[in-house]
Parts: C-alpha cells; sequence; structure tokens
C-alpha cells in the first residue's frame, strides 16, 4: 500500500471514532439531560443509562488514546446539581 493509501486509511479510522465519541457523547448528555428533569421534578430516576453509555465511551478510550474517558455518575452527584442550579 502507498505511504498516501495509508494515511487516508487511518484518518479516515480515526474519523470514525470521532464520529462513535460524538454519538455517544450525545447519547450520554440526553441521559443526563432526562436524569436532572426528572430530579428537579422530584420524581425517581436512574443513572444507569448514563453509566452504560459512559462504559462504552471509556472502553473506547481505553482502546485508543484519541477518546477521552468520562467519569461514572451516581445519583448523588444529579442531586448535587440540580441543588446548584
Amino acid at each position: 500500500m502507498s505511504v498516501h493509501k495509508e494515511i487516508s486509511a487511518h484518518s479516515k479510522k480515526q474519523h470514525e471514532l470521532v464520529r462513535t465519541f460524538a454519538s455517544l457523547e450525545a447519547r450520554r448528555e440526553q441521559a443526563i439531560e432526562a436524569a436532572v428533569l426528572l430530579c428537579k421534578e422530584g420524581k425517581p430516576f436512574s443513572v444507569d443509562g448514563i453509566n452504560a453509555v459512559t462504559a462504552e465511551i471509556n472502553e473506547l478510550s481505553q482502546k485508543y488514546t484519541i477518546i477521552p474517558g468520562r467519569k461514572v455518575v451516581t445519583e448523588e452527584m444529579v442531586k448535587e446539581y440540580v441543588a446548584r442550579i
């Protein structure tokens, strides 16, 4: 394979990883927003959905250094955030 093709293949792979990360990050943010909304309304909420996506992100992060890891979210973290806003 020529150097150009190798570079193109590498760039394409990195672009796909970034797109995958962006999609996961958007899903995570939506799950956080849903938990925050429920918490604001005094309704029961779960962080399971948030942390399922977080686990996917962190798995990618361990394999590929261009993907940043994310912290696991606890119910207490959501409650503290809602209390501040």
